[in-house]
């Protein structure tokens, strides 16, 4: 509905929808108008508010108009509106609204005051060497820190509202010049379309955002570093920022991704290089120990060396389970010592995990529930499996498939089951680029960032893997 030049009118409209009682209606005059500020108590900067808006007011004298009502006004976020849908929108976001009698057009001011999370490291991304800064909830702070990496006109971001009552704010982030035009108008298609009461977190629009809705696997990249999403864009990704939530979703997304760490580009290449393989080698490792322990000790007695399985038969003497339900069990205790300790408080937790991990585990052991072989091979699948930690949920889901799989039909079955997995994978593609690139397809000069960390000074393109419209990342002098 479009403003009148009728004062009570205009209000009595806006009092029909706004009638919280932490929305504040003060009368003001300007000169010989009347008018009325509109704004809420809790998240509007009253002092802002009253040095750039009230005081400038009390100033006018005579006669006023809307020029002079323009002018007067010191505050750096002002806009003119004229519907008052926008209005409505505007005040709940935390602006003040000013309407004056006579005047069809309302003036509305950013003096948004929120508390806000100081800036400090993530939890999930910590590092030995490099920045150690950490995106909030705050998405005008989040922005801030983008922009003071990227100095560049071409780093670009596009607003949308989500959220049919949250009215949540979202950020589109690329540099022009590099991101593709076809992906960056995709998510902004696929963000708007989104038709949800609230959007309490970027996990929300992330599930809207993955071409392959039912699949285990991850198929946006996210991140809470500042340096680790400037490099990201800076590849040809485009980023989503949601209001309210410290992790940003960046795409296109690649499995290799997760191998890499936040460290790893301050490091040596010889280090990183190592940790990459121990991480690849430890997720193999977890995802599969159990399942083929199973398989060898229900079907394949002659994988085992002989001492070792004079060990497992003395040692499983007496267990009441079955070796694949016992495996089975002792994994449902793990997750559930590990859903305990990060549900629990923090210092509660810890006890938690003492308590399950060495008593609890003794006392199966010495009882006679579990084997020793079998604690031993969960928990070191356990721990493996945390070196990355972001597939942590879908490697435990993928670990379990094997064990049935391993319990039921033996090796050969766990063989077909991995085959099926890895033929997924290689098949699998999310806004027309290949999950488990660069590796397949084979694209060689992107292996310079892939399991094998190259030296920067290799790195002069940006990945094949990714569309970009600009290729060169880095010129070296002396070179055409």
């Amino acid at each position: 509905m479009k403003l009148s030049t009728d004062l009570k009118k205009n209000i009595k409209e806006i009092k029909k929808r706004l009638t919280s009682q932490d929305i504040e209606f003060l009368d003001i005059k300007a000169g010989n108008l009347d008018g009325v500020l509109i704004f809420v108590k809790d998240i509007t900067d009253k002092e802002s508010l009253g040095e750039l808006v009230l005081r400038p007011l009390s100033k006018l004298q005579g006669n006023v108009g809307k020029s002079e009502l323009s002018d007067v006004f010191l505050s750096p976020e002002k806009k003119l509106v004229t519907d008052t849908d926008d209005i409505i929108d505007q005040v709940l976001s935390g602006f003040a609204a000013a309407i004056f009698d006579s005047v069809s057009e309302a003036f509305t001011f950013g003096l948004i005051k929120f508390e806000k999370r100081a800036i400090t490291e993530p939890p999930t991304s910590a590092v030995i060497k490099g920045p150690r800064e950490g995106f909030v909830e705050s998405l005008p702070v989040n922005i801030s820190l983008m922009r003071r990496r990227i100095k560049s006109s071409n780093l670009q971001f596009e607003n949308l509202t989500i959220g049919t009552y949250s009215k949540t704010a979202v950020a589109i982030c690329y540099i022009e010049g590099i991101a593709d035009k076809k992906l960056v108008k995709l998510l902004k298609k696929k963000i708007s379309e989104i038709d949800i009461d609230a959007v309490l977190d970027s996990s929300y629009v992330a599930k809207f955002l993955g071409e392959h809705k039912t699949s285990i696997f991850k198929q946006v990249g996210n991140t809470e570093k500042p340096d680790i999403l400037t490099a990201k864009i800076l590849e040809g990704r485009v980023a989503v920022f949601v209001d309210g939530s410290p992790i940003v979703i960046t795409v296109p997304y690649l499995l290799v991704e997760d191998f890499q760490s936040p460290g790893d580009y301050y490091n040596s290449a010889y280090s990183a290089t190592v940790a990459r393989i121990i991480r690849l080698f430890s997720v193999v490792l977890s995802t599969l120990l159990p399942a083929f322990f199973v398989a060898a000790e229900l079907f394949h007695l002659q994988l085992i060396p002989l001492s070792f399985l004079l060990t497992i038969v003395s040692s499983i003497k007496g267990i009441p389970l079955s070796p694949s339900f016992e495996m089975f069990f002792t994994l449902m205790i793990f997750e559930i010592l590990n859903e305990a300790s990060v549900r629990m408080p923090k210092y509660v937790g810890m006890v938690v995990s003492i308590v399950g991990g060495l008593v609890l585990g003794e006392t199966a052991v010495s009882a006679g529930i579990i084997s020793a072989p079998t604690l031993m091979i969960v928990a070191l699948s356990g721990i493996c499996l945390y070196t990355v930690p972001e597939l942590e949920q879908t490697f435990s889901l993928i670990r379990l498939l094997f064990l049935l799989v391993a319990g039921s039909f033996g090796g050969y079955g766990l063989i077909l089951a991995m085959a099926g997995t890895l033929i997924y994978l290689v098949s699998f593609e999310n806004y027309s680029t290949p999950l488990f690139a660069p590796f397949s397809p084979l694209i060689v000069s992107d292996l310079k960032d892939g399991i094998y960390k190259g030296f920067l000074i290799e790195q002069t393109n940006r990945p094949e893997s990714i569309k970009t419209h600009n290729k060169t990342r880095m010129k070296i002098k002396g070179e055409k």
